[in-house]
C-alpha cells in the first residue's frame, strides 16, 4: 500500500566505481518515481557541452600560406597535419587559459603527441600521431592553444587572427561521452524506487570525477537566477496604445516615405510592408534585405529618419508590442 507523503524521499548513497583512469560510474540513490531521469538527463547535458577542456586555435607553420599547402620532405600535407593535430590533446599547466608554443623538428622522424610535451603544456594522448619527416626536412610551427568549452569553429575566430596563421575548429570538450541509465532499488518494501549510473569517459585533460563536479556547478549556477526576487510584468495592455501617435505613423505603409521604384521594389519583394518594420530592424538587418545596394539604404534611412523614427531605434515595450500584433496581422 502507497503511504501518504508531503515530500519526496532525498537520495543517501553516492558512489564512484572507477573502471580507469579516464572512466567512472557514478552512482547516486534512491530516487522517487521519475527523479532520476529528471536529474541525469541535464547532468548529461551539462558534462557533454560545459565541461571546460583545451585545444589549439591557431597554427603558424613556417613555409606554409594555408591549409592546402605543403611541406617539402614531410609525408603528410598541411590538411592531413592538421586533422592529426586535432586528435592530440592538449593540458596547459599553471592554470594558464592560453599559451603558445612553438615546436621545431628536423628528420629523418616520426612526431607523435607525446614530442609536443613542454614545459607549458602537456600532452595527454602521447601515442597520437601528427607527421613523418623525411631526412632532409625540417618542420617549425608555432601552435595557440586556448582553454574553453564546447565546440567553437575557425570561422569564428579567422578575424582575429595574426598574419601567417591558421584558424583552426576547436573541439575543447574533453569529456568523450556521457551516458546514463536507470535501475530499479528496493527500499523497505517498496521496488519502485529508482538508482542512477551516470557512465563518464574522458580524453585524459580531467578526471570523470571532477568533470561531474564541474556540471554541477554549472548546473547549480544556472539555477542560481530563480533564487533571486521574483518581479512580475504586468500584461501590457495593447488595446490603451492603439490611440498612440507614434503607433499611428508606424503602422503606415511604406508608400508614405516616397520611395524611389528601386528601393520600394526591394522592400516589397521582402515582405517589408509598414514603416514600423523598418524601424525595429537593425541597420545589419536593413543592409542584409536581398538586392539592397547602398543607395537605396541610404535612401530608406533618409525617408524614415524624415518621417520622424531611425532604424533599430529604441521604442517603448507598449509600441512594440502592439506594433508587432499589426504586423503579423498584415
Amino acid at each position: 500500500m502507497k503511504k501518504i507523503k508531503t515530500t519526496p524521499l532525498a537520495p543517501q548513497a553516492f558512489e564512484v566505481e572507477q573502471i580507469s583512469e579516464n572512466e567512472a560510474n557514478i552512482m547516486a540513490y534512491p530516487f522517487e518515481t521519475g527523479y532520476a531521469i529528471s536529474l541525469a538527463h541535464p547532468l548529461r547535458r551539462f558534462l557533454l557541452s560545459s565541461s571546460v577542456g583545451y585545444a589549439p586555435i591557431s597554427i603558424k607553420i613556417e613555409g606554409a600560406k594555408h591549409e592546402f599547402d605543403s611541406v617539402r620532405g614531410m609525408l603528410e600535407d598541411i590538411s592531413d597535419f592538421i586533422l592529426n593535430l586535432k586528435e592530440i590533446r592538449f593540458k596547459l599547466k599553471y592554470e594558464a587559459v592560453e599559451a603558445e608554443i612553438n615546436y621545431s623538428f628536423a628528420g629523418p622522424c616520426t612526431i607523435k603527441g607525446s614530442d609536443l610535451n613542454k614545459e607549458k603544456v602537456e600532452i595527454v594522448t602521447p601515442d597520437a600521431h601528427l607527421a613523418t619527416l623525411n631526412e632532409d626536412a625540417t618542420l617549425n610551427f608555432t601552435i595557440k592553444i586556448a582553454q574553453g568549452i564546447g565546440y567553437v569553429a575557425s570561422e569564428d575566430t579567422h578575424d582575429k587572427l595574426e598574419d601567417g596563421y591558421i584558424a583552426l575548429d576547436a573541439y575543447f570538450t574533453p569529456v568523450r561521452s556521457a551516458t546514463y541509465k536507470i535501475e530499479n532499488v528496493l527500499v523497505e518494501d517498496n521496488p519502485n524506487f529508482e538508482r542512477v549510473i551516470l557512465n563518464i569517459r574522458t580524453d585524459g585533460q580531467i578526471s570523470p570525477l571532477d568533470a561531474f563536479r564541474n556540471s554541477l556547478e554549472v548546473m547549480y549556477s544556472q539555477l542560481a537566477v530563480f533564487n533571486s526576487e521574483i518581479s512580475i510584468k504586468a500584461p501590457i495592455a495593447i488595446e490603451r496604445v492603439e490611440e498612440n501617435p507614434d503607433l499611428k505613423k508606424l503602422t503606415t505603409n511604406i508608400d508614405s516615405l516616397g520611395l524611389s521604384a528601386r528601393s520600394f521594389n526591394c522592400l516589397d519583394r521582402s515582405n517589408i510592408k509598414l514603416i514600423g518594420e523598418i524601424v525595429l530592424m537593425s541597420t545589419n538587418d536593413l543592409k542584409n534585405v536581398k538586392n539592397l545596394g547602398k543607395k537605396s539604404y541610404d535612401e530608406i534611412v533618409e525617408k524614415v529618419q524624415e518621417f520622424g523614427f531611425a532604424v533599430g531605434a529604441d521604442l517603448a515595450d507598449d509600441v512594440i508590442a502592439a506594433l508587432k500584433k499589426k504586423i503579423e496581422a498584415k
